[in-house]
């Protein structure tokens, strides 16, 4: 079997997706973008199950999808799915001396991963999680 293109890719695509979390956050260098997207992704993966989780993570390409299931304590209560501004806080809160993480960084993320992710299936995946799923994703 030939190496798959999306592991191929990897690294081009996943500067795509920094560069345009990046821009359409307001912040400076991709590095500041990095702790904005983990965040984001740590907020969202705490609030789905083990199984939802791997659903999602199928859908995302590779480097976001390892960034996704990084670290992960499957023994973690899982949490409740709260209004944006409180997800947001535990964004931000994500070493937090070096967080710049906007008040709009879900928002921010989500818009940047749509123009980097085939929609169609984001969305198919969505629609079979917890209804706030998809409000989470929502750009």
């Amino acid at each position: 079997m030939t190496l798959p293109p999306e592991y191929q890719r990897a690294s081009q695509e996943f500067e795509k997706f920094m560069v345009d979390a990046r821009d359409i956050s307001g912040l400076a260098t991709t590095n500041m973008a990095y702790t904005m997207v983990q965040g984001v992704l740590q907020a969202f993966r705490r609030r789905l199950s083990v199984r939802d989780a791997a659903l999602f993570a199928n859908v995302l390409p590779a480097v976001v999808r390892a960034i996704f299931v990084a670290d992960w304590n499957t023994d973690e209560p899982r949490r409740a799915f709260e209004d944006r501004a409180a997800m947001t806080k535990e964004v931000q809160a994500l070493r937090s001396a070096h967080n710049f993480a906007p008040d709009t960084a879900i928002q921010d993320v989500a818009t940047a991963l749509r123009r980097n992710i085939d929609e169609t299936a984001l969305d198919r995946v969505l629609a079979k999680l917890p209804e706030e799923a998809a409000q989470f994703w929502r750009a």
